[in-house]
């Protein structure tokens, strides 16, 4: 029975990180594009802040590179981006449970500006990068959109027992 557990605990993991990814390709206007959340980076910290044992470095590589293909871009860029903050919040995830909701948010939106850093960085090596700083306004985003994300999942979380 436990093994059947640990199965329907994967699904459901894995049926949260296809909401975010259906989420981030979601179309929007033009003014919005750079208002979007990141989804799946959101997910993905959610999932390792919770349950490390089960979503990890693996997990954020493979979600990373269906992200590149989802997205079109450059294979293995977010793949390598969603690889580090998973490794930053594997180093960290016993601090950020302690820390009250807010100061989460905050800490989330440092780890997603680490990620669009990395992201924007990696592109300027391919040369497919646009100009300005505005690709650091979906972590501000991210940030506020935590709370939320943190009580949707845990609810999920809780509901069908995963641990």
């Amino acid at each position: 029975m436990r093994q059947d557990a640990t199965q329907g605990g994967s699904l459901i993991i894995f049926a949260t990180f296809l909401i975010g990814l259906i989420l981030s390709q979601i179309p929007l206007p033009d003014f919005l594009i750079w208002y979007r959340p990141e989804w799946v980076a959101l997910v993905l910290i959610y999932w390792v802040l919770m349950v490390p044992h089960r979503v990890g470095l693996v997990s954020a590589f493979f979600m990373g590179l269906l992200l590149d293909i989802i997205r079109g871009s450059v294979l293995g860029l977010n793949a390598l981006s969603l690889t580090i903050i998973a490794y930053l919040v594997l180093l960290l995830y016993k601090r950020l449970r302690m820390f009250p909701l807010w100061q989460q948010s905050m800490m989330v939106m440092v780890l997603v500006g680490i990620n669009q850093l990395l992201f924007f960085w990696m592109q300027g090596i391919t040369g497919t990068t646009a100009g300005g700083l505005q690709f650091l306004i979906p972590s501000v985003i991210s940030g506020f959109f935590w709370p939320w994300i943190y009580v949707v999942l845990h609810g999920v979380r809780k509901t069908f027992r995963i641990e």
